[in-house]
This record gives C-alpha cells, structure tokens and sequence, in this order.
C-alpha cells in the first residue's frame, strides 16, 4: 500500500504545533533526522506528524508538563557530583521521539553484535595466550599499559568466557547520514533507565500513537538482562540468587541501581551488606546470612575489593575477588574490561574485528589519531584549534577539548598535557552530529542528538530496540551528557518500513 506524502505546507489548515514545525529549519552543514534540506519530512516520520497535527499548541504543551510532573513523582534523577546547588536533577526529557526505520536498525543491530562479539574475543585473548599482540595485530604496549588492564587476571577463567555482558556503545551520524561508533562503554554503562522510563513517559502521554505508527517494544529489556545473569551463574546453580551491587545513593545512576533491582526482582546491595566465607558470597538479611551467586556490580574494578586493589575503598567486599577467581561468584560485568573503554584501545577495534572475525566492521569508527605515535602526535599539536582531544579514561564529556570551540590557553593547556602523557590522549575531527526537531520555549529548533543502544551478551547478543538518544538542549553545543546540560528523546525503532 502506497504511503500517503504529508503537506507540511499547507499551514492555514494546520493547528499551531505544525506550523512551528513548518518554520523548522535543519542546518546545511548536519544531516537532520526528521527533515530534509528542503524541508520535507522524511517518509518514516510522516504517520508520527500525522498524528502530532492533532494536537494544538495548548495541547502539546499540557502534555509536556504531564510528563515532567510524572518524571519528578517517579523519582527519575541523576546525581551530579561537585554541584554546589544540590546534587540530584530531574533527567530532561523531550516529548519528540527520534524514529529509525526497521531495515536501517537491523543494519546497526549486526553490527552492534560484530563488535561485542570481537571485544570479548579480544578480552579473552589478552588475559589468556595474547595473539593479538604475538601476531603484531596490535603492539603490545598499548594493551599493557591501559589504564584498567588487570595483570591480577592473567589466566583466570571467567563464567561463559564472557567478559563484557552489558554494553553501551555509542553512536553517531556524521553530515551524510552515515552511523558512526563514537565509544564503547564495557565497564558499567549506564542510561538502560532512561530508555524504559521515556518509553513508559511517552506511552502514557500518546498511546494511540504506538498503534498508529508501529514501534517497537523495549520494556522486555529486565527479563532479558536477568537472563543474562542467569547464565552465567556458577556450575551446578539451578536457581541463583542475583544481586545488584551499588556504591550507594550518592553515585550519579543511583535512580538507575533501584529501577533494574526492581524491575529484575532482585535484591540491590552495598558493600557492606555482603561478607565472604570460605570463597563464598553471602548477603546479611535479618533472617541470617543467604548465599550470592551472581552479582551485576555497578562499581569500578579499583573499588570492588580492598584486599586485591585500593586498599582505601569502602565501597567492595573484601575477600570477593577471590570468590570469583574460584569460580563461587559470577559478575557481570567481568573484572578488567575496563581495556575495551580506553578510548586509544577504541582505535584498534576494526584490526579486531578483521583478526578474530575474519570480517569487516558493519560499523566504522571515528577516524582517531593516537598521541602516543609520533606522526599522529605532530598532527594534534598542529591542529589542536580543529580536533576534538580526549583523555582515553574520562567520560561524560570530561577531559576534552573542543577544538574549534576553544580559547588559545585551553589549546596550550592540552598541549602541555599531551606532551607530558602521550598515551594518555587520542584526537579525533569535529563531527557533525545529526540533528533532530527538540520543543525549545515554545518552539522547534535543531539540537544535536547521539544514539545509546545496549548490548546483552549471554547464550548470543540481544540488542534492545533503540536505546538512549541524547541530546544537546544548549544551542549549537555538541555535548550531549546529562551532566553538561543534555537531555534524551525516546527512540523509536518501526516495527516495519
């Protein structure tokens, strides 16, 4: 059946929401996710306007303030540390969804999977025989000298041979449309939450919506997480009991924490409510002390064990990673994942794919210059006013420079501190981010917007539909991270094109 084209044009017929919409206008220089250069919606958002052209102005901004109220009732936060003005914020969230056709996301949905699929490989391969590096695929010294490379590993069977069990790889696309993994997050990613939460947000404000333009579901995300961590209980486990493991209501994905707890029914923990015996996990409860087998952690390798890494952390359990290395306990994710993070690691990830996989990536990266190679590093410093800098251990838009956005100090500053620490930085150029229609005081306007989907590895990858679009509510910025003022859509996958 031949869809029919939507006028946006006739906008004496139209009521006032529309005709903001037809004032519109995406930028030249960025591909725009609902519009074209001309101003025409794009086909897979024409049963999503059809269906907005019913509301009036009045209307579309009751319902947005419904869905704020009901995001503060529910408790849906984020803690931002070092704020002077109180640490817990309401997450923003924007009522216009951003969609994605059915046949363009089973495209990134293989390719999500090629890319985990190679990264546990590489884990495995780097804490076992090491043939990557025997073979010159990748130098060894940058595997060795990763920040979160564990050498206390080396050798240790993990539950499954998998390392990274829940990913969040983020994606963007550049000024031809063209998707773009941008990073991959494998120690504790964070943002699930949000992505159920907007979902249910925007169900409860448009239901007859879904109906009509056909979407996808996600709230199946819990049951397929808990199975993952079903999987990977110990041997001989036919029911275990699974724990989230939290550093505790201060810590920015606290909200996220209790959700997933709830969600998975299970229990959520902090440090000091589990104790180790004799290699094994329990957790106190007021019926006496009951034995952990799987333990999704939502704290940094450094902090989960006292006795093995920081010995100043109050936030683990001491004597745990022993109960791991003997195969008692199971976390998720692995310890040492953290490599698969580190931004200079990110540069080597398409040899990865090629090396394990014999295969060619389904989705590029960023082109990325390494600081630590002498070629690359001349090209930085000369171009510091024209690259994006980041430090390979930071995130939420921390220890970066916007090169074309910066102030001739803030160059020189990284330029002191590439010059002292190499490795410690990569570079990329400053890419165009899509951009999409986002309701500011009172009207449309382009803001640039980046894709979070999460990634499930247990018996085979299990990619949720969507995922987190973030975006950047500050006008013309390209940091989309909660902490610096952004904020998220929900993200519609069709169910069909």
């Amino acid at each position: 059946m031949r869809k029919r084209e939507f006028d946006l044009s006739a906008a004496h017929r139209l009521p006032f929401v529309l005709s903001v919409l037809q004032e519109y206008r995406a930028q030249d220089a960025y591909f725009d996710e609902c519009m074209t250069e001309g101003g025409v919606p794009r086909p897979h958002y024409q049963r999503y306007l059809e269906c907005l052209s019913r509301l009036s102005t009045p209307e579309y901004e009751a319902k947005r303030r419904a869905a704020d109220l009901a995001f503060l009732r529910q408790g849906v936060t984020f803690n931002v540390y070092g704020d002077a003005q109180g640490a817990e914020r309401i997450f923003p969230f924007d009522l216009v969804p951003r969609i994605i056709q059915a046949a363009e996301w089973r495209r990134i949905e293989r390719g999500l999977a090629q890319r985990i699929t190679a990264l546990n490989l590489f884990l495995h391969d780097i804490y076992h025989d090491q043939k990557i590096i025997q073979d010159g695929v990748i130098p060894g010294y940058f595997v060795l000298s990763a920040k979160h490379f564990r050498r206390e590993f080396m050798g240790v069977e993990v539950p499954r041979d998998i390392y990274i069990h829940i990913c969040g790889t983020d994606l963007i696309r550049g000024a031809g449309g063209e998707w773009m993994v941008l990073e991959d997050n494998g120690r504790t990613p964070s943002g699930v939450s949000y992505v159920l939460e907007n979902r249910r947000a925007l169900r409860r404000t448009f239901p007859a919506f879904f109906e009509s333009v056909g979407v996808q579901r996600v709230d199946h995300y819990p049951a397929e997480l808990l199975k993952v961590l079903q999987h990977i209980a110990p041997a001989g486990v036919a029911d275990p009991t699974i724990v989230i493991l939290t550093p505790g209501p201060y810590n920015s994905a606290y909200f996220e924490h209790t959700y997933l707890a709830r969600q998975m029914g299970v229990e959520i923990v902090e440090g000091s409510d589990l104790v180790v015996q004799d290699a094994r996990v329990f957790m106190r409860t007021t019926k006496g002390l009951r034995p952990v087998h799987v333990i999704y952690r939502r704290i940094d390798d450094d902090f989960l064990d006292p006795t093995v890494f920081r010995k100043d952390s109050a936030l683990g359990v001491p004597g745990l990673i022993h109960a791991y290395r003997t195969g008692r306990v199971s976390l998720a994710n692995s310890v040492g994942t953290g490599v698969a993070d580190d931004k200079a690691m990110y540069y080597w990830v398409p040899k990865m794919i090629k090396y394990y996989l014999d295969q060619e990536p389904l989705l590029p990266n960023v082109q990325t210059y390494l600081a630590s190679e002498p070629g690359d590093q001349k090209y930085i410093l000369e171009h510091l006013d024209q690259l994006v800098v980041k430090a390979t251990n930071e995130s939420g838009g921390y220890g970066m420079l916007m090169g074309p956005h910066s102030t001739k100090a803030e160059q020189e500053t990284f330029r002191a501190a590439i010059l002292a620490d190499p490795r410690n930085y990569i570079a990329q150029p400053m890419i165009p981010l899509s951009t999409h229609p986002t309701w500011v005081d009172g009207r449309f306007e382009p803001r640039h917007v980046d894709l979070r989907p999460f990634i499930l590895y247990g018996e085979t990858p299990v990619i949720v539909p969507g995922g987190l679009t973030r975006v950047a509510l500050r006008k013309g910025s390209l940091v989309v991270n909660s902490s610096q003022g952004g904020g998220s859509k929900d993200t519609w996958v069709l169910l069909e094109d």
